[in-house]
């Protein structure tokens, strides 16, 4: 992506959380090299729409987070490497997070704080009191909770991003991580997104589930 093509918008929140965290060094070539990753064409959800959406989300959220800035900052990076045919992107974006935020000269305790909320999205499943986490869990998850055709377009375009995967074995793996999230005893932990998301989020996963389930 050519920087005359980075969305101004993020480009800006990026420029301002940074400044507010207190980088010492120039945020705008982190800021443009993130959205680059985030404009890779292997993506079609995981893009700079999906990165708006939980900013817009963790915003909502902040009241419940104990550092609102170190879960933006998570959801900058939490999906900065995403590539579908690998099974490390978590753990490459949680280093690319710690490279860059320190070469910016942020403190190493929130520095290791954003990593940590990084690889969190592995699982979504902070643990009791883990407010940064449930914060940025639920930012990420929300996607889950909306009308269902926003959710049907949200499907469409993991399908997409998968498309190298053969349809039997893609209904399998889909169909075990819907499963997956319909068995957390709480796909949403802060009480806005619960209220918000989750009976939505639980039709939504239980008709797609069924869908494949009838395909297959």
């Amino acid at each position: 992506m050519p920087d005359a093509e980075a969305p101004a918008d993020l480009l800006a929140a990026w420029t301002d959380l940074l400044h507010r965290c207190g980088a010492d060094a120039d945020p705008d070539p982190a800021g443009r090299e993130l959205l680059r990753r985030w404009s890779e064409p292997q993506r079609r959800y995981h893009t700079t729409d999906h990165l708006r959406a939980v900013l817009g989300h963790v915003d909502a959220l902040a009241g419940h987070a104990g550092d609102p800035d170190a879960v933006r900052l998570a959801a900058w990076f939490h999906d900065a490497v995403y590539r579908p045919d690998r099974s490390e992107n978590e753990e490459r974006s949680a280093v690319l997070a710690v490279r860059a935020l320190t070469g910016l000269g942020l403190p190493a305790a929130r520095v290791e704080e954003v990593a940590r909320l990084v690889r969190l999205t592995v699982t979504h499943h902070p643990a009791p009191g883990d407010r940064d986490g449930e914060v940025l869990c639920d930012a990420d998850l929300a996607v889950l909770g909306g009308p269902p055709q926003d959710y049907a377009a949200y499907a469409a375009a993991v399908r997409e991003e998968y498309a190298f995967v053969p349809a039997p074995d893609f209904r399998a793996g889909r169909a075990a991580v819907l499963r997956q999230l319909l068995a957390l005893p709480a796909l949403y932990r802060t009480p806005t997104a619960h209220a918000r998301f989750d009976a939505c989020a639980r039709t939504n996963l239980a008709a797609e589930l069924t869908r494949l389930e009838t395909v297959g």
